[in-house]
């Protein structure tokens, strides 16, 4: 497959010199490699600026409510195991309104790939604070700056257990693609937190402000090392990007055994009648 093959008609509607460009063609460029036609791809989202991806890359998609990408994900990916489901979603998505979301998906070990457009704003709402705003922040909401501790997503991964911990940078565009690519053929939940400039409402965690602070993780980390894992992701004043964890475990099919059924999409319904289920409409 091409970069070209995922290429969508639809006009795109984010602010020039976004950060969701950035990740927009990482993608592209990571789902080329992995070498998946667009109908055997599923991109799921909810509702803000990184929900509107779907509409931007060729590919089977399902847009759904507020915080509630997570659950229509792995309700795909049970039904149909062959497809490659990945969630684009936002930190106030994800992180907020899908909190709950976030944390029994990542228990369950469902195998999608998250990817969190982590501009720490709402930008589709006008610019709020969201969940991983830093205190101080000020915006029309909070005149006097943002009070609360921001949410921290990479140690609420690891502490819940996810195999696949990786954070990026939009900027970082081949990096970004490698990342992204590994998630996907990751065996489990994959969580990747992207670093994504809002130039619009976000005049603190700007581009230069970001490039100042990410490194890349050298070979010299160890992945397997939960331990290591927790240091790198507290980190604060420099901002380490790539794969922070990755461990190998059961994913929900293997638990649940999903793995030895058929799956649901080919179940034969012909003999099902359900026109009971439509009695109360007639």
């Amino acid at each position: 497959m091409e970069i070209k093959d995922f290429n969508s008609i639809d006009p795109v509607a984010w602010c020039p010199g976004c950060g969701n460009f950035g990740i927009q063609g990482a993608l592209k460029a990571a789902l080329a490699k992995l070498g998946k036609k667009p109908q055997e791809l599923l991109l799921v989202s909810g509702i803000g600026q990184a929900a509107k991806m779907p509409h931007y890359i060729n590919a089977n998609f399902f847009n759904g409510l507020h915080g509630r990408a997570l659950p229509a994900a792995a309700a795909a990916k049970i039904s149909n195991r062959e497809l490659t489901v990945i969630v684009t979603t936002g930190d106030g998505d994800c992180y907020g309104e899908g909190g709950n979301h976030f944390i029994h998906n990542i228990r369950r070990n469902t195998d999608i790939t998250v990817i969190v457009h982590d501009n720490q704003i709402y930008g589709l709402t006008k610019g709020q604070a969201s969940p991983t705003s830093e205190p101080g922040m000020k915006t029309k909401i909070q005149p006097g700056g943002v009070i609360l501790t921001p949410f921290p997503p990479l140690e609420m991964a690891l502490a819940l257990g996810c195999g696949f911990v990786a954070r990026g940078y939009a900027a970082e565009r081949e990096h970004l693609a490698e990342l992204i690519l590994a998630g996907i053929n990751y065996n489990g939940f994959s969580l990747i937190d992207v670093f994504q400039p809002c130039v619009s409402f976000n005049k603190l965690n700007t581009f230069e402000w970001y490039s100042k602070r990410v490194y890349k993780v050298g070979a010299e980390h160890d992945a397997s090392n939960k331990v290591s894992a927790m240091a790198l992701a507290a980190e604060m004043e420099r901002l380490p990007i790539g794969i922070i964890y990755k461990k190998e475990k059961p994913s929900y099919s293997e638990l649940s055994g999903l793995d030895g059924m058929k799956p649901l999409v080919d179940a034969d319904i012909g003999n099902i009648d359900i026109s009971p289920a439509f009695s109360d409409f007639s």
